[in-house]
C-alpha cells in the first residue's frame, strides 16, 4: 500500500546495520531530521539489511543507540512502527516480488540464465573494446519457448530491468543543480538476484515509493544511483522524490576520512566523553550555515529553525577535530559544575583514576567536583580533567627540583618560606586553614608573607613549589582543598595521590639536602 503523499515533507535515513555510524551517516540522519523538523514533517527510519551476510541486529541496536545519544528521534521506523511499515528491508520480501512480478508483466524486466562465467566473459570483452563493462543484452530478447525450456530444467536466473536506450535521464538536484545521464550507458541491470534477493537499487526505489518519500537526501557517493533508481520509478509508475546529495566528509589531509585519522563513529565520541549537542553542531556545520558566521546553536530547535537545503555547499567538507574540540569546550562551560564532575568521574573511572564501581550507580567523589570547579575552563572534553586531576594529587618536587624549573624560586631564599610551611603543617595551622575554606586559606598566606617581609612572586612561587612541587598550575590553595578532600578508599590504581604528610617529609628531605634543615 503507497502512502498518499500530501504537501507534507517525508524523510528517510536508512542505514545498512553493518557496522557503526560513521560521522558521515550520521551527518546525513541529522540534516534528514533537521529538513523534517524545520518543514514540520515526518522522518522515516529504514533499516537497509539486504545484505544478510554482514547485517546483524547488534549493528541495528548500536546504530539506533547512537542516533538517539545524538538526540535524533524520528515518526516511523522498526521501534515504533508506523503505517508504511515493515521498515527492515529483510523483512519485506513479498513486497518486492510483487514489484518485480509487476515489471516482468509489463514487458519491464525479464529473467536471464547467464552464468558467472558468462559475465565475466562478457565484462572482459567490453573493456578489450574500450566500452562500458554493460550487460550485452543476451536473455532481453529471448524467445519464450527457450525461456520456458530453461526454467523447466531449474536453471538458476536472476530478474534484469529492461533500460529504455536512447533517454536523457535528468535530476534536479536540490544540491547539485541539474544531473543528466544518458541511458545507454546504464545496461539491463539486475533487480533479482538467483537466490530470491532483490537489489539494493530497487529496493531503494520501491520503498521510497511506497512509504511516501518527498525528498531523499544522501551522501554525493549515491549520485550513480540516482540514475536506476529513477528509470525504475518511472517504470512502476511511481512519483519521483526530490534528490538532495551531501557533500564527503574529508580529513584534514583532504584524504576520505577513515579510522587512520581517529575516531570516526558517533559511539567512539560517545566513549571519548563528547556532548550530544557538541557533535550535533559541529556535524550541522559540516556543509552548512545559516549564513553568517555563527557557530554555536543553543539547542536542537535552534538548529532547525535555522536550517535550510539552500545553504548546504557542494564543496567537501573538513572534519576538524580541533575545532569539535573547541565547540564541545563551549557546551561544556555551560554545564552545571555537578554535571560536569559526574562526567570526569566516568572517564576517572574509565582510566583508573577512581576504583571501579560496584553494582551502585557511581557516585561523584567530593575531591571530582572540587577539581572539576577548578579546571572546567581549561578543558574541551571530559577526558581532558584527568591529566589535571592527577597532577593536583601528584607532588613531583624532586623532578622540579632536579629539572632546574625551580632554580630561581630556590635561590631566593626558599628555605625560610619551606620552614614556614613545615612549621605550619607540623603545628595543624596550615591544615586547619585547608579546611575552614579560601578566606581562612589566604589569611594564613598573608601571615606567612607578613612574617617573611614577601608579597607578590616572592612568596607565591615559593609557595606553589613548597605545597605543590610544581612552579606553576591552579590557584594553590584551592589545589590543596582538592587533595584535602580526597578519601584514599575512593582512588583506583592509576591515581598517586601524595597527601599533606607525605608532602612535608619531601619538602623537609630537600631543604636537609640543601643543608638547611628547619628547627619546627
Amino acid at each position: 500500500m503507497t502512502i498518499k503523499v500530501t504537501s507534507q515533507v517525508r524523510v528517510r535515513f536508512a542505514p545498512s546495520p553493518t557496522g557503526n555510524l560513521h560521522v558521515g551517516g550520521a551527518r546525513t540522519a541529522l540534516y534528514n531530521w533537521l529538513f523534517a523538523k524545520k518543514m514540520k514533517g515526518d522522518m522515516i527510519l529504514r533499516i537497509e539489511d539486504t545484505d544478510l551476510a554482514r547485517s546483524t541486529a547488534a549493528s541495528e541496536a548500536a546504530v539506533v543507540e547512537d542516533l538517539k545519544w545524538l538526540g535524533l528521534h524520528w515518526d516511523e521506523g522498526p521501534d515504533c512502527g508506523g503505517p508504511a511499515g515493515p521498515y527492515r528491508q529483510s523483512e519485506r520480501g513479498p513486497i518486492y516480488a510483487k514489484y518485480v512480478e509487476q515489471l516482468v508483466k509489463a514487458g519491464a524486466a525479464y529473467p536471464c540464465f547467464c552464468s558467472d562465467e558468462e559475465l565475466d566473459a562478457q565484462r572482459r570483452e567490453a573493456e578489450a573494446a574500450g566500452k562500458p563493462p554493460v550487460y550485452n543484452g543476451k536473455w532481453a530478447d529471448a524467445a519464450p519457448e527457450e525461456v520456458q525450456r530453461e526454467m523447466a530444467r531449474g536453471t538458476p536466473h536472476c530478474y534484469r530491468f529492461r533500460v529504455p536506450l536512447g533517454q536523457t535521464i535528468t535530476i534536479q538536484d536540490l544540491v547539485r543543480g541539474p544531473v543528466s545521464w544518458n541511458t545507454d550507458t546504464l545496461g539491463d541491470f539486475i533487480i533479482l538476484r538467483s537466490n530470491g534477493m532483490p537489489v539494493y537499487n530497487f529496493c531503494v526505489a520501491v520503498d521510497d515509493a511506497l512509504m511516501g518519500i518527498t525528498h531523499v537526501l544522501r551522501a554525493e557517493e549515491h549520485l550513480p544511483n540516482a540514475l536506476k533508481q529513477v528509470v525504475l520509478f518511472r517504470a512502476l509508475g511511481f512519483r519521483e522524490p526530490r534528490f538532495a546529495h551531501l557533500s564527503l566528509i574529508l580529513a584534514p589531509d583532504r584524504a576520505k576520512l577513515s579510522k587512520r585519522h581517529g575516531a570516526t563513529s558517533v559511539g567512539d565520541f560517545a566513549r571519548r566523553g563528547y556532548l550530544p549537542a557538541a557533535l550535533r553542531n559541529f556535524l550541522a556545520l559540516l556543509g552548512w550555515n545559516d549564513g553568517s558566521t555563527r557557530e554555536l546553536f543553543e539547542d536542537a530547535a535552534e538548529l532547525a529553525d535555522a536550517f535550510s537545503l539552500d545553504r548546504v555547499t557542494r564543496s567537501p567538507a573538513v572534519f576538524d577535530v580541533v575545532k569539535l574540540n573547541w565547540m564541545n569546550g563551549q557546551y561544556l562551560k555551560q554545564l552545571p559544575t555537578a554535571e560536569l564532575a559526574h562526567m570526569v568521574a566516568q572517564a576517572a573511572q574509565a582510566d583508573g583514576l577512581l576504583r571501579p564501581a560496584g553494582s551502585d550507580e557511581l557516585s561523584t567523589p567530593a575531591f571530582i567536583e572540587a577539581a572539576t570547579e577548578l579546571v572546567r575552563d581549561s578543558v574541551d572534553v571530559a577526558q581532558d580533567a584527568l591529566p589535571k586531576v592527577q597532577s593536583i594529587l601528584e607532588y613531583p618536587l624532586a623532578d622540579t627540583v632536579a629539572s632546574g624549573q625551580a632554580d630561581p624560586v630556590l635561590a631566593d631564599g626558599f628555605e625560610e618560606v619551606a620552614s614556614a610551611v613545615l612549621e605550619a603543617h607540623a603545628s595543624g595551622q596550615l591544615e586547619a586553614a585547608i579546611e575552614a575554606g579560601p578566606q581562612a586559606y589566604k589569611a594564613w598566606v598573608n601571615a606567612v608573607g607578613k612574617a617573611l617581609k614577601r608579597k607578590g612572586k616572592r612568596l607565591f612561587l615559593p609557595l606553589r613549589l613548597a605545597l605543590t612541587g610544581r612552579v606553576e598550575g591552579p590557584e594553590v590553595g584551592a589545589a590543596l582543598r582538592v587533595l584535602h578532600a580526597v578519601d584514599a578508599a575512593e582512588l583506583g590504581h592509576a591515581a598517586p595521590c601524595v597527601p599533606l604528610a607525605e608532602r612535608a617529609r619531601a619538602l623537609r628531605a630537600l631543604l636537609e639536602s640543601r643543608r638547611a634543615v628547619p628547627t619546627a
